[in-house]
């Protein structure tokens, strides 16, 4: 168990915090290994747990990762790294995923809420996937579902240009169902997991399944953004970027980052 991440079963509702106030909860690999254990044992036969909830803090949800965390992984494989293997099990878990977006959700702090079955979002929520700036390329599948979701066009400015969008847009293109005050956000959207745990499992999953279409189409397009962030990862234009970046945050947290 991480520190900087809190596991907490309330009910039938599992809530997954990321919790590193200080550094806007930018993740560190640290991090990863227990949210992707949480989600695995949530899918477990007789868990009792029928949803699941993602929440930060007040006025952050995740920078991402911390980049200075991520570039010292560079040396192993990224196909080894944790934010892949909570990528992957993000992807295949069963149980209905609901989030709560406060503040930034940039990198897989966007990407993660692809996955979600309910996005539920402040009015200061900004979401933003600067993974091209980076030198690097989209992950979680986001290159397949954002295009499917909002149109290439659209997904072409969010993905190539980075651009950031908010709360209002967000649920106006479909990436999240309603803007909530803050001070009411957490609650709102766990009385929808409560809601979603309550009903027959059965027909819940099956639902699920059917709304979600091709399982295997989204973990092959997941596995093919794998192998180029791998490449691009030890780039030459990465590693420029990643300088660029830690000199641009010399005088503020290196966080805010992709992934």
């Amino acid at each position: 168990m991480s520190e900087h991440v809190s596991v907490t079963d309330h009910g039938p509702v599992r809530v997954i915090r990321m919790d590193r106030p200080e550094k806007k909860n930018a993740l560190t690999g640290a991090m990863y290994e227990p949210m992707r254990e949480a989600l695995l044992s949530a899918d477990a036969d007789g868990s009792g747990i029928g949803a699941v909830l993602f929440a930060g803090g007040t006025g952050v949800f995740t920078a991402g990762n911390d980049l200075a965390d991520f570039v010292a992984m560079a040396d192993r494989p990224f196909s080894e790294s944790p934010p892949l293997r909570f990528i992957r099990q993000l992807a295949r878990t069963r149980t209905p995923m609901v989030a709560a977006v406060d503040g930034i959700a940039v990198g897989v702090g966007t990407t993660l809420t692809l996955h979600c079955d309910l996005v539920y979002a402040s009015p200061t929520a900004r979401f933003r996937m600067p993974f091209v700036e980076l030198g690097l390329v989209p992950e979680a599948a986001s290159s397949y579902l954002l295009p499917r979701r909002v149109g290439t066009l659209r997904a072409t400015e969010m993905l190539m240009l980075s651009e950031a969008y908010d709360a209002d847009t967000a649920v106006g293109l479909g990436l999240a169902n309603a803007v909530i005050p803050a001070d009411m956000l957490e609650e709102h959207a766990m009385a929808q997991a409560v809601r979603l745990a309550a009903l027959p499992r059965g027909a819940l999953a099956a639902t699920r399944r059917l709304i979600r279409g091709d399982q295997a189409a989204v973990e092959a397009a997941l596995e093919a953004e794998a192998v180029a962030f791998d490449a691009q990862l030890r780039s030459a234009e990465a590693q420029d970027a990643f300088r660029a970046f830690f000199a641009r945050g010399a005088a503020r947290p290196k966080t805010d980052a992709a992934a």
